[in-house]
């Protein structure tokens, strides 16, 4: 499995298919409703970002999963200086 940073990390034709499948997701919500059971998804959000984080936590509820994450850094061990590195090895 790779990481994903940003949009650049990916080519023309896997944007392209994303956009496929998110339109196939909003026309088939029923299909995907338990893609994501059992699954955990990690929020790290170092600044303030309501309706992102909220749309993220939101999709994965719609798609069976669950997710860990804060709201702000200063809840997180990264006030302490630890690296994400370092927080998602735990």
């Amino acid at each position: 499995m790779r990481s994903l940073i940003g949009i650049d990390d990916l080519s023309t034709q896997e944007i392209d298919e994303l956009i496929a499948k998110a339109n196939d997701i909003i026309d088939n919500p029923k299909k995907y409703a338990h893609k994501c059971d059992g699954m955990k998804l990690a929020t790290l959000f170092f600044e303030p970002s309501t309706r992102t984080r909220l749309s993220f936590e939101a999709a994965m509820y719609e798609l069976g999963g669950n997710v860990l994450g804060f709201s702000e850094a200063q809840s997180s061990s990264a006030a302490k200086g630890e690296s994400v590195s370092d927080t998602v090895k735990q």
